[in-house]
Parts: C-alpha cells; sequence; structure tokens
C-alpha cells in the first residue's frame, strides 16, 4: 500500500488561533480521501438515480397538456418532455415513485457523512485560488445547498408537512435544475480523483488534503464510521420502504405519515391523502342530487349515479401510487371506462384527452387533464366501487378516476365534470 502523507504545518500555523478556516481546527481521525471518495460514489449512483427518477415523475403529471397539471408555466427549456407517460405497466409510477422517494430517505446519513468528511473545505482561504478551483467551489455552493433544499423540502413532502412558502412542485422543480448544475460539475471536476483515490490510493510523496493535519486519537476507524453509515441507510431503508407494500413492512413504516384520518376496516380500508372533510365535500354535495355532467360534441349530458350504475360495468385492478411515495397494492374498482363515457360524448372512434373536475372547491389538482391514450385504456375507469363495495366518501363517493400507471392527485376524487375533447 502507497504510504499516506499528511499535511505538514508550518510552526506558526501550528500556534496560530484554530478557526474553521485554520486546517488545525478540524482534528477528526476519520475524515480522509479515501472516505470521502467511497461516500462520493455511493451519492453519484444514488444521486442519478433520484434525478432520473424524479424526471419520470414530472412526465407522469403530463406537464405539457394543460396548464393544471404542470404548476411551472414559466419552465422554458427546463420543461422538455421526451415522451407521452404510457398506461403500463400498471404499476409503473408504484415502482419509479417508490424508488425516488425510497431512495432519497436511504441516502440521507450518506449525504450527511459526506457533508461533514469536506466541511474544512468550505471555510478553506483564500476563496479561489485559480480559474478552475473557483468553478470548483462554486459548484459545490450549488451542490451542497442544492441538495440540502431538495432532501428537505422532499422529507416535508413525504410527511405531508407544506411549511416552505409556494407550492412544493414548482420549488422541487426549479430546485432540481440547481442542483443538478452543481452535481454534473462538481461530478466533472472531482470523479477522476475519486476514482483514482479508489483504486490506487494517495500518491507516495502526496498529501491527503482532507486528512486532519493534528488529529486527535482515533476512538473509530474509517471502516467503522463506514459502517454506521450504512447501518444508519439500513435502518431508514426498514422504516420507510413498507410504504410500498402490504403486510407487515407497512405497520414497521415509521416514516409514513401518521396522526391522519384511520380509513377503517372493510373493502375501502386503504390508506388516503385528502379526506371528503378536509376539502369540505359534505353529504349534501354528494347526495341524491348530485349528477356527472359530460360534455362533448354530442352536447352536454347530467346523469345521476343510478344511471351510471345502469350501464356496462367494467373491472380494473389497479393501485393508488403517490407523489409522496406510499402506493397502496391493486384495489379492485369497478365503474363505466372513460372510452364509455367518450363514446356517449360524441367520440366513438379514436377517444381524446379528457378534463376532470372535482367537486372540491380549492386545493391544488382538484382539476385535472388525461391524455387520449390514458381515455382509450380499457382499465382507465370512472370508479364507483371498490374492492366490491361503494367508494367511501374518503375514496371519492360518488364517482372517481382510477388509470393505470397514473400518479395519484390525476386519479380524481368527487367527480363532477368530464369534458373531451382538445385541452
Amino acid at each position: 500500500m502507497p504510504e499516506r502523507r499528511r499535511i505538514r504545518l508550518l510552526p506558526d500555523t501550528l500556534s496560530a488561533p484554530r478557526t474553521p478556516a485554520n486546517p488545525g481546527f478540524w482534528r477528526s481521525p476519520v475524515r480522509g480521501a479515501r472516505f470521502t471518495a467511497v461516500l462520493g460514489v455511493v451519492l453519484l449512483v444514488g444521486l442519478t438515480l433520484l434525478f432520473v427518477t424524479g424526471l419520470l415523475s414530472y412526465a407522469a403529471y403530463n406537464p405539457d397538456l394543460n396548464r393544471v397539471n404542470d404548476k411551472t408555466p414559466d419552465k422554458g427549456l427546463l420543461g422538455f418532455y421526451l415522451f407521452s407517460w404510457p398506461t403500463g405497466p400498471h404499476w409503473l409510477y408504484r415502482l419509479t415513485q417508490g424508488l425516488h422517494v425510497t431512495v432519497g430517505i436511504v441516502l440521507v446519513p450518506v449525504l450527511l457523512a459526506k457533508l461533514w468528511s469536506v466541511i474544512p473545505r468550505l471555510f478553506a482561504l483564500p476563496p479561489a485560488r485559480s480559474v478552475g478551483h473557483a468553478l470548483e467551489r462554486i459548484s459545490l455552493l450549488l451542490l451542497v445547498g442544492g441538495a440540502l433544499f431538495e432532501f428537505l423540502t422532499g422529507l416535508l413532502n413525504i410527511q405531508l408537512d407544506y411549511l416552505f412558502p409556494g407550492s412544493f412542485y414548482t420549488l422541487h422543480f426549479y430546485g432540481a435544475w440547481v442542483f443538478l448544475a452543481g452535481f454534473v460539475t462538481h461530478t466533472v471536476l472531482k470523479a477522476p480523483q475519486a476514482v483514482r483515490v479508489l483504486r490506487n490510493g494517495i500518491p507516495r510523496g502526496g498529501a491527503d488534503t482532507l486528512a486532519a493535519p493534528d488529529p486527535l486519537p482515533a476512538t473509530l476507524s474509517r471502516r467503522g464510521a463506514l459502517a454506521m453509515v450504512g447501518a444508519g441507510s439500513l435502518l431508514l431503508l426498514i422504516t420507510s420502504a413498507g410504504r410500498s407494500f402490504d403486510g407487515p413492512l407497512r405497520r414497521i413504516a415509521l416514516l409514513t405519515p401518521r396522526g391522519g384520518t384511520d380509513p377503517g376496516p372493510g373493502p375501502n380500508a386503504f390508506q388516503i391523502n385528502k379526506t371528503a372533510a378536509a376539502v369540505r365535500i359534505t353529504p349534501a354535495d354528494t347526495g341524491e342530487n348530485w349528477r356527472l355532467t359530460v360534455r362533448g360534441p354530442a352536447g352536454e349530458f347530467r346523469l345521476s349515479r343510478a344511471e351510471l350504475l345502469a350501464m356496462e360495468q367494467h373491472t380494473a385492478a389497479l393501485p393508488i401510487a403517490c407523489v409522496e411515495g406510499w402506493s397502496t397494492s391493486d384495489q379492485q374498482w369497478r365503474g363505466v371506462r372513460l372510452a364509455d363515457l367518450a363514446a356517449l360524448a360524441g367520440h366513438r372512434d379514436r377517444p381524446p384527452g379528457v378534463f376532470v373536475e372535482s367537486l372540491q372547491r380549492s386545493g391544488s389538482f382538484r382539476k385535472a387533464a388525461l391524455r387520449d391514450n390514458q381515455v382509450r385504456d380499457g382499465r382507465s375507469l370512472l370508479a364507483l366501487e371498490v374492492n366490491g363495495a361503494p367508494l367511501s366518501p374518503d375514496h371519492g363517493y360518488p364517482a372517481r378516476i382510477i388509470v393505470p400507471a397514473a400518479p395519484g392527485v390525476l386519479n380524481t376524487k368527487w367527480v363532477e365534470t368530464l369534458t373531451f375533447g382538445e385541452l
């Protein structure tokens, strides 16, 4: 193994006041180039996966379809859109968003350890020794600031704690691009060095610039520190991944939002975010006087729940998967195909997209647009029942949308109006 050399401090440096700008201030024996490189490689893989699944989540909202689906109208080139979101496999969004949130949670200890390992660099003086060094410092600022912002807003969102100003969707979207700018620049600048350190260690005659020049006695090895970080990530995995599964894993998913309304026993006993009471949906809104309005080239039709039940009924086994990362197993939904309602509205040959409006009068996604491929899929329903029973008020009674592979917010509850045609 090549011999590692530590930084040698001049006498005046050792006797100088130990401030964060002085290398002697940082005395942990755990810090080192190899320790940081290992964490960096893990983050390189994990953060890349986060960004890709985040882009897929953005695509799942059909942002180019209608302004109501996209909360970033001034996004410009940042909102590039490569493909129309498919309806199959029906568990696609459940997988991609479950990965996005779970991997994000698991990476928290790794991110914190990585920031701790390089924090002396943030105080190094002078701030910029060259153009390349200045570029590195700027990328580090964007990387650290962007990562902390994205992780913090993401963790608050999955707990349904909207403490930040503005829309989570908008803030997280723009924050992701700021983070990406720093991430790509920093990776290009530092990845070659990290690979060399992992392969060959510190070169003979070289200095480990991250190691403490005057370390305290070791109480934990670097391998032990990495093991602690890994154990923390494993614990978070165990207590978060269950939000996407049924059975014992869901019961130990301690990081799933707690304190909400219990859906109770029976056919409607699966997770919800918004209750009818929370959005001020009353029994009067959903009672005998409720009518579904269907619009299209053939005119406007108003259908009661009894009339909808008299139409041909279809069944689809589909999950509910939400942006917060939780999902249910497949539920047995029963109702009228959206394609049949499109035909009623005058679109018999090739059903177009549909604009859906809810009885809900305020809040995000009370209106949503679905693409034509979603309407045409035979599993896309205006659901009236679930698991053999009428929908509960909290699950969208008297009628709700259910579409394969769509984010939960596009599966509109308490549907009032369906407008088929140009969106």
